[in-house]
């Protein structure tokens, strides 16, 4: 295109917008006091720099914590309790934009992060891991957390409870979990692993700088892969009824040994009384012995005849006695018992056998 062609633009007369603007303002550049279009310029910059100003009106509310910046430097000493610039709950102010900027963060919110999972699918990149003899297991975690320092959570690190929460995270259970064998990882170093995790990740958190604090770290399916899965169950079921006959043992012998221990006592206690009692026999018959042979010692005649009678009237009353009459002849020895039955013989029976 030929430039000659162009059509040609106006002019802009500087020296008569210059003439309008004196006109409206005074000759000193301010506006005129008697001039309306100058009230009402300066009316309406009033009514700007008010909005202004209440925009730089904030809350904070209990639990959240906010964080102000002026020409984009955190005021990280900003004093509490201040009006200006505050950070705790409560009605507060700070410049507006451009020259200040305002983040109110949520720091006792109870946040969570899925490890392994998300909802109800699972995540094999994130879960698959091996454990200490080298087994594979798919392990779940979830991660509650809140933030305990404003100003290192977003202005210190980019992502802090996303890419390097997760990140740390998944290193810290692997790290854990690669120190274990399966078979305690899937039983009975749950609570364990859980600990030494949430451990490991704060002090990770830490180094990084990200202001994330740990509050819980919960383990949620723990569970090798699905082709061996029916004999890892079946090791599961043999170390619970291992347990659980462990425990009914140790609650028979609960109840069996103090019934023991308390029948043992009783027949120790029967012996004890047998062996007092023998011996108090025994004491009293070998005093009576010596009573005895200390009288005998003064009149042996008279104490061995009053020693014979007193044998024969304990011995006869339970002997049978036989009277026979040495008239009746023959070769047939002829008696006649007399027994506590004897009375119920009749007189035949004594005839015939007198006969």
């Amino acid at each position: 295109m030929n430039p000659n062609n162009r059509q040609s633009e106006p002019e802009i007369n500087l020296d008569d917008i210059a003439n309008r603007l004196r006109s409206m303002f005074g000759s000193s550049g301010g506006p005129s006091k008697g001039s309306l279009p100058g009230i009402i310029i300066f009316a309406i910059f009033t009514v700007a720099a008010l909005i202004w100003i209440s925009t730089g009106f904030y809350t904070v509310q209990p639990g959240e914590q906010a964080a102000v910046r002026t020409f984009g430097t955190y005021q990280a000493d900003s004093s509490p309790g201040a009006f200006i610039g505050g950070t705790n709950p409560g009605l507060h102010w700070y410049y507006p934009a451009p020259i200040g900027t305002l983040n109110v963060v949520a720091v006792d919110e109870i946040r969570r992060l899925e490890l392994g999972f998300r909802g109800e699918t699972s995540i094999p990149v994130e879960s698959l891991m091996i454990s200490g003899d080298t087994n594979i297991v798919d392990v779940q975690l979830l991660i509650q957390y809140n933030i305990k320092d404003v100003g290192a959570f977003l202005f210190k690190s980019v992502n802090p409870d996303t890419v390097i929460l997760k990140g740390a995270a998944e290193s810290s259970l692997r790290q854990v979990v690669g120190q274990r064998n399966i078979d305690d990882v899937l039983t009975t170093e749950k609570e364990s692993v859980q600990a030494e995790t949430k451990i490991l990740l704060q002090s990770l958190l830490d180094n990084y700088d990200t202001g994330i604090n740990v509050t819980e770290v919960k383990l949620q399916n723990v569970r090798p892969p699905t082709q061996v899965q029916d004999a890892f169950d079946d090791v599961v079921r043999a170390r619970e009824d291992k347990e659980r006959t462990i425990n009914l043992a140790q609650a028979y012998e609960a109840d069996i040994l103090p019934r023991a221990l308390g029948e043992a006592q009783r027949v120790k206690e029967l012996a004890e009384a047998y062996r007092v009692e023998r011996i108090a026999q025994a004491t009293g018959q070998s005093a009576r012995f010596l009573s005895v042979l200390s009288e005998y010692n003064k009149s042996k005649n008279v104490t061995r005849q009053r020693m014979y009678l007193e044998t024969m009237e304990a011995i006869l009353p339970n002997v049978t006695k036989y009277i026979i009459d040495e008239k009746v002849g023959g070769n047939l020895l002829q008696f006649l018992p007399l027994t506590n039955d004897s009375s119920n013989l009749s007189l035949d029976s004594l005839e015939k056998m007198a006969e």
